[in-house]
């Protein structure tokens, strides 16, 4: 499937699970509302291409044109600290960098903006947690 097509099926899917579509303001909510941990959010946007453990091999990653990084080596491949700006950078912008892989993996700040209703505040608690569960997934030095 086109990953354009796959893209906007997933937006039309978040808009329509949280039963609207964008606010009509531009004001940017501040409070805190309850956002997912890391690992859920992990589990509901990332284990169907990354795999549960993060290696890369998902369910759905043999349908991509490139395969998803291994997310367990981001420290390794980052002089042995884990790269937290970066990723968050990735996540919410989509950087595309030839070392993250193809272009195929989704801009996940604009589908977390709507599905946190475009509390800016939960959009970037909830890609920090995502952060930290990664950081947690990372092989350990031998």
């Amino acid at each position: 499937m086109n990953h354009t097509i796959l893209f906007s099926r997933l937006l039309l899917v978040v808009f329509a699970a949280n039963g609207q579509g964008i606010p009509s303001t531009n004001k940017v909510q501040t409070e805190m509302p309850d956002v997912a941990s890391g690992k859920q959010t992990y589990r509901e946007y990332c284990a169907s291409c990354h795999g549960e453990d993060g290696k890369g091999i998902g369910p759905a990653a043999s349908a991509l044109k490139t395969p998803p990084s291994d997310l367990t080596t981001l420290a390794k491949r980052h002089a042995g600290k884990f790269p937290e700006d970066y990723v968050a950078e990735i996540l919410r912008l989509g950087k595309p960098i030839q070392a993250h892989g193809s272009s195929d993996m989704p801009v996940w700040g604009p589908i977390f903006g709507a599905r946190d209703k475009f509390n800016e505040v939960a959009v970037r608690q909830r890609i920090k947690n995502l952060c930290a569960y990664l950081a947690s997934l990372q092989e350990k030095e031998s």
